[in-house]
């Protein structure tokens, strides 16, 4: 039966309502330059010491001397003795890793937002069966981000050009030709992103606002299958023009290399109007054909077939009816967010098969492991040979502060190619450390001067178990906290904005090489670092909450300083240690070619902030590294080794944790529970012994429940642990509340010494 039908267009989108991203606190790139020019501007230093031979001998003690001042910088550096030069003793002939490959401009949070946001933009273009062209203005690619936001904070395109602002856009994004640039980017802008802005305006709401529903009633179509995948790894190719203008970037090779850039390559003369363009099908020409005939196709009319417009529901004006390529749904074209006046040729895409491809979310960011193994002098030769070539003079003519300037530039940059590779986090337990062990006596017995190495404190394999350190009470070796690890860096190598698991001491030695240069947080400014990120780039938080454990992003700290975050920068020569102090995040990047090693180590103050820690990690439902109630069980156990001062420490946490089991479980018997076990949690492995809730690592009681007992839960999410009644659960301990006072005692005896003395 034809005619008119009453059919209402609703926008389905195949995946489920989602939840839109939080609008961020957008920089612009102006702030970041002078004169068009990118520039960094360096933090103030952190601190130097130096201790004398004296105070050199212990360095937990000395680490505490220096603690009060040097923790409001977040990082230090420690310059040993002149007379202390422990030998280096890795196996240089068999000692052979693989890298992590780092796309440089990738690492940056605020890049990546703009890779993201230009591969949407190539989708949605792609979609229409065009190629996107990235701009070049002033000698550098256009940042279209960017320009999108200004745009759009600026009350969108019409407004911009209605109250003649586009000189304004210009200088916000940092160009010096303010009316000749101004008039570019508003043809940039009118030719690539105003039309995906009135898009994306058109069905934001479609998308988070209203509920998702399918219509029923379907439309007289003719069936085929779909003659064109609509994912985006296929995509349409166009002639190049003959007459291609300079303004775009040709095919450049950091095109070819970077997997977002790649996608925006464009070779054609662009849509004829500001709107869609591809090939399509008008609805009384509809077919099916094969791929090879579609090349060569011929109309052919099928009389029968009568196709009806999703949005008007009329079937009249057949001539401008398109059907979409990708879901076959058929529209007038003076009927579709943005109307067409004429036919495109190519490849057409409907509105809803547009959104579902734009609205999906970018993969999770991580490192790829490089294709090939490296010996230390095959690493060498590769690193010297790229920083001497992209300098253009020998590597130690390089000054540390050209390379810090060339560094935040590539990784701000939309358009770099710059690839490092990283040797990190090489297992001394694999590779043998750089600091003398005793294997490194083997036959040579006699040497006293391996010996005293390897008996030192600053060794970095004893620093963890020295007496005063708390982390020798944790009965299992953990490698890179409890056992060192080694870094092998090349020029613009990076390690990411991180701090140290359980909010430990980390410390890091420079064996030998160019330094490596440190950037570092304060610890009480934590939370504002983390604020200060998440504002930035919303998009990435977003979609990765747990983003800043991944160690896999950086954000320029030129930017943290403007929002008033306290940074300071150091330079790590060879021979010298940086510290960075409990919950201190902290970045950096490689010089050149150079061999590191690190391990972390936790003095007795830091037991209240690791409480704090653990409890963070559980809001966040983070794994922990090591059970902190076991951990400072061990010490109560071992206590007569105390010093005063840490039995203090360990009395008041103990306390606080007695406090908490009492309430919770008095919580827990409330509720119902009736049955009681005794655990040793100790003996069994860690992931078996986890709150499935908030993944903490348990020790000193959990629940349990008949339904499935290997499930477990802490005393603060017992409750979410099934829907069985109280009954069925289970109480499980490894102390009663009795056996508690008893330890709080023998602790607090030994902690009263210190007020004696």
């Amino acid at each position: 039966m034809s005619g008119k039908r009453d059919v209402k267009c609703k926008l389905e989108i195949d995946e489920p309502k989602q939840k839109e991203c939080p609008e961020g606190k957008f920089i612009d790139p102006v702030s970041l330059m002078e004169n068009g020019k990118f520039v960094f501007k360096v933090p103030p230093e952190a601190p130097v010491y130096k201790p004398t031979a004296e105070e050199f001998k212990d360095p937990l003690k000395y680490i505490a001397k220096i603690r009060n001042e040097a923790q409001k910088h977040g990082i230090c550096k420690i310059r040993p003795p002149s007379n202390w030069h422990p030998p280096f003793c890795v196996d240089v002939d068999n000692f052979k890793f693989t890298p992590r490959i780092q796309k440089l401009n990738e690492l940056d949070a605020s890049t990546r937002v703009k890779l993201n946001f230009l591969e949407k933009i190539a989708k949605y273009w792609h979609l229409q069966g065009i190629r996107i062209k990235i701009p070049v203005l002033e000698q550098r690619a256009v940042d279209l981000y960017s320009l999108y936001k200004i745009v759009e904070f600026e009350g969108g395109f019409n407004q911009v050009c209605l109250e003649k602002k586009w000189n304004k856009v210009a200088s916000r994004m940092g160009y010096v030709y303010e009316k000749a640039s101004g008039a570019v980017l508003k043809a940039h802008h009118e030719r690539w992103l105003n039309p995906f802005s009135l898009f994306h305006a058109t069905i934001k709401d479609e998308i988070y606002n209203k509920p998702v529903k399918k219509e029923n009633n379907s439309v007289n179509v003719i069936e085929e299958s779909s003659s064109a995948s609509n994912s985006p790894k296929k995509r349409a190719r166009l002639s190049p023009d003959d007459d291609e203008p300079d303004d775009y970037i040709k095919d450049p090779f950091y095109l070819m290399e970077n997997k977002e850039l790649r996608k925006l390559q464009f070779f054609g003369a662009g849509p004829k109007m500001a709107g869609f363009s591809s090939k399509c099908r008008i609805g009384h020409l509809k077919t099916k054909e094969t791929k090879k005939s579609k090349r060569n196709r011929k109309p052919v009319v099928d009389n029968l077939a009568k196709y009806y417009c999703q949005k008007c529901g009329s079937g009249k004006s057949e001539e401008t009816i398109l059907i979409c390529d990708g879901c076959d749904l058929s529209f007038h074209m003076q009927c579709l967010i943005i109307p067409l006046s004429s036919v495109p040729k190519g490849e057409w895409r409907c509105h809803k098969c547009v959104v579902n491809e734009v609205i999906k979310p970018s993969d999770a960011f991580g490192f790829e492991q490089a294709q090939r193994e490296y010996t230390l002098q095959q690493f060498g030769e590769m690193a010297d040979q790229f920083k001497s070539k992209y300098f253009n003079m020998p590597v130690h003519l390089v000054p540390t502060d050209k390379v810090e300037q060339e560094y935040w530039k590539i990784v701000s940059s939309i358009d770099s190619s710059v690839i490092a590779e990283y040797g990190a986090d090489l297992h001394t337990m694999d590779h043998g450390s750089g600091f003398p062990t005793g294997l490194a006596l083997c036959g040579n017995e006699d040497n006293t001067f391996y010996k005293s190495y390897i008996e030192d404190h600053w060794n970095l394999n004893n620093i963890p178990i020295l007496k005063d350190s708390v982390l020798s009470y944790i009965n299992a070796d953990i490698s890179g906290m409890k056992i060192p690890w080694m870094y092998v860096g090349m020029c613009f190598s990076t390690f990411c904005w991180h701090n140290e698991d359980h909010w430990s001491y980390s410390i890091n030695y420079l064996h030998w090489g160019e330094p490596k240069t440190w950037y570092g947080v304060p610890g009480d400014s934590a939370e504002a670092f983390e604020e200060v990120m998440k504002e930035t780039t919303p998009e990435l938080f977003h979609s990765q909450p747990d983003l800043l454990h991944q160690l896999v992003t950086i954000l320029n700290p030129n930017i943290l300083m403007k929002a008033n975050v306290p940074i300071c920068r150091t330079d790590q020569h060879a021979g010298e240690f940086v510290v960075t102090f409990p919950r201190s995040y902290h970045t950096g990047f490689n010089q050149g070619y150079n061999f590191a090693e690190a391990v972390n180590f936790a003095p007795a103050d830091w037991i209240s902030i690791g409480r704090e820690c653990v409890n963070h990690y559980s809001s966040l439902k983070r794994i922990c590294v090591f059970s902190h109630d076991e951990l400072i069980c061990n010490m109560v156990s071992s206590c007569d080794d105390l010093a005063p001062k840490a039995a203090e420490l360990v009395y008041d946490d103990l306390n606080e944790m007695v406090k908490f089991e009492r309430i919770q479980r008095k919580a827990l018997l409330d509720w119902g529970v009736t049955e009681a076990d005794f655990v040793e949690f100790e003996h069994q492995a860690d992931d078996f012994r986890q709150c499935m809730v908030c993944n903490t690592t348990l020790y000193v009681s959990a629940v349990s429940c008949s339904c499935d007992p290997k499930r477990l839960a802490c005393l603060r999410h017992f409750k979410q642990l099934c829907g069985c009644p109280p009954q069925l659960h289970v109480f499980k301990y490894r102390y009663t509340l009795d056996e508690f006072p008893p330890l709080l005692r023998k602790v607090k005896a030994i902690a009263e010494l210190a007020y004696e003395d």
